[in-house]
């Protein structure tokens, strides 16, 4: 297996590529169907948040292994406006695009291991781990 796949988001139907394309890395890894349900939504949030705050970016699946156990690392990666207020943009409820807020809580909730990092002007990359159980 390759240890890593990028997918570049451009539009909606990168976000169902993403989507495939990640939940069939995870499943070469080995997660459950549950598992892959949780990570399959995830990429649904992100690769959404990439194409409707920065119209492109790309997210990137690498398979990792920490002291026997396997997993799969997801970033997210645009060069849009990035997000004003971190902490805010992480309350459930949030949104400043009249949506439900749900998208970067629900996505940190459903992951093990949740970094964002984001510069007003410069973009925002989000990293997110799954492990397997």
């Amino acid at each position: 297996m390759r240890d890593e796949s990028r997918v570049p988001i451009h539009s909606d139907i990168d976000i169902v590529h993403a989507r495939q394309k990640g939940r069939e890395f995870a499943a070469r890894i080995g997660f459950s169907s549950g598992e892959l349900t949780l990570i399959a939504t995830a990429i649904s949030e992100l690769a959404r948040n990439i194409v409707e705050y920065a119209q492109h970016g790309e997210m990137i699946f690498q398979a990792i292994h920490l002291a026997g156990q396997e997993g799969i690392c997801i970033t997210a990666k645009d060069e849009g406006p990035g997000i004003l207020d971190v902490g805010q943009a992480l309350q459930d409820g949030y949104s400043s695009r009249r949506s439900y807020g749900l998208g970067l809580p629900g996505t940190k909730r459903i992951v093990d291991e949740f970094e964002i990092a984001s510069e007003v002007g410069t973009g925002t990359t989000i990293v997110v781990r799954k492990w397997k159980k």
